[in-house]
């Protein structure tokens, strides 16, 4: 005797076994990742740094700058020079409007005109009142009252003098002129503009002496004093450097750039060819010792999260990814240091480093793409 299921019971059999296939395909291909091979990654060591040749890239400027700014205020009316100009000690770069200078000159020269007709009366009669005190008819009370006044326009024509002399200052310097030989840096006044005395009105490279300026991160200030010895490169000059030194640190940092501007002279052993040019672009290469424990790495192997630098280390019980802090102490040519939690045993991505991601599996590689064996474990399970 056959038994029969019910219609609805053989469905709910035919269903089951239908969701259980299709499971089974679902597990096979969630995880396709699971199924490729480990994507190859160059990895470095971190090399522990302490004295290290460090690089800044610099500007050659001259050692002397100055600020050039009008004695006086007033309304420009000829600007004679301009950036990239050079000029001659003495040489006129930019005039005012004298012609209040000039009345006030010329009331000084007036008043000092009196003062010398006021000193030469005095003087007259102080001549004619000594010779009657001589002769005894008059009293030492007449004579002191002369002597008295003439004494005063003495001064009088002193202050005048004085006076006249400033306004004739006053009137020569509505012309500004070069206080030395050099080039015309910078520029921020043109005709017709009111300026005021000392206002900053033509930057100037005297001709001289020349140096390098470089800007330091504040973490790096601490590692240079004055006079330590640096290699300077000229870009035009690959492969020349040159000796220098350095000359001044800045005690305070650039307002809103946070570093700190330093000068390297170069030293006078004539080992440069040919002198500097204003505005060649230069290279400063410093040997510094380090205080703080840091390791060397490639700079491809430093990548970034917004604000928080950070490279990929490799699990090697897992060889798999992961990210690991760092603080960049200092960027070199190709190197850069840095502080972190990293050891010399631990392995590093040296390239690549924006293609991988958080837990990846890996094949680790040296530069010449040969195969790393970090674990005989981990060769086997690959």
């Amino acid at each position: 005797m056959h038994r029969f299921l019910p219609h609805n019971a053989s469905a709910l059999k035919w269903s089951t076994t239908l969701l259980a296939a299709l499971s089974l395909v679902a597990c096979s291909t969630s995880d396709p990742e699971s199924t490729k091979p480990p994507r190859p990654a160059i990895v470095v060591h971190p090399t522990a740094s302490g004295s290290q040749l460090a690089v800044y890239p610099g500007e050659v400027r001259a050692r002397y700058e100055p600020a050039l700014a009008f004695r006086v205020g007033g309304a420009v009316t000829r600007r004679l020079v301009d950036v990239g100009d050079r000029v001659r000690q003495g040489q006129p770069l930019a005039e005012l409007d004298a012609q209040d200078l000039q009345l006030q000159r010329d009331a000084a020269r007036a008043q000092l005109q009196a003062a010398q007709t006021e000193n030469r009366n005095a003087s007259n009669e102080l001549a004619r009142y000594r010779d009657l005190l001589e002769r005894k008819l008059i009293g030492e009370s007449q004579f002191d009252t002369v002597k008295t006044r003439h004494d005063s326009s003495v001064a009088q024509l002193e202050r005048a003098r004085a006076q006249w002399k400033v306004a004739e200052n006053q009137a020569n310097y509505a012309t500004l002129k070069a206080p030395s030989d050099g080039v015309i840096t910078g520029r921020s006044i043109d005709a017709g503009q009111v300026v005021s005395a000392g206002q900053t009105v033509f930057t100037m490279a005297s001709d001289g002496e020349r140096e390098v300026l470089i800007d330091l991160p504040e973490q790096e200030v601490t590692r240079f004093a004055l006079g330590q010895p640096v290699t300077i490169e000229l870009w035009s000059a690959p492969g020349a450097p040159i000796h220098g030194k350095v000359r001044e640190l800045s005690p305070a940092a650039e307002s809103g750039l946070r570093t700190f501007e330093a000068r390297i002279a170069f030293s006078p052993d004539g080992n440069a060819e040919g002198k500097p040019q204003l505005g060649q672009s230069a290279r400063v290469y410093a040997r510094t010792d380090s205080k703080r424990p840091t390791q060397r790495l490639p700079m491809s192997a430093i990548t970034a999260d917004g604000a928080e630098a950070f490279v990929w280390r490799m699990d090697p019980d897992t060889f798999t990814l992961h990210k690991v802090a760092v603080t960049v102490a200092n960027y070199g040519h190709e190197y850069a240091e840095v502080i972190s939690s990293l050891t010399p045993q631990d392995w590093v991505v040296s390239a690549g480093t924006q293609l991988v991601r958080e837990g990846q599996r890996v094949r680790p590689v040296d530069r010449q793409n040969r195969p790393i064996e970090a674990d005989d474990r981990l060769a086997q399970s690959l």
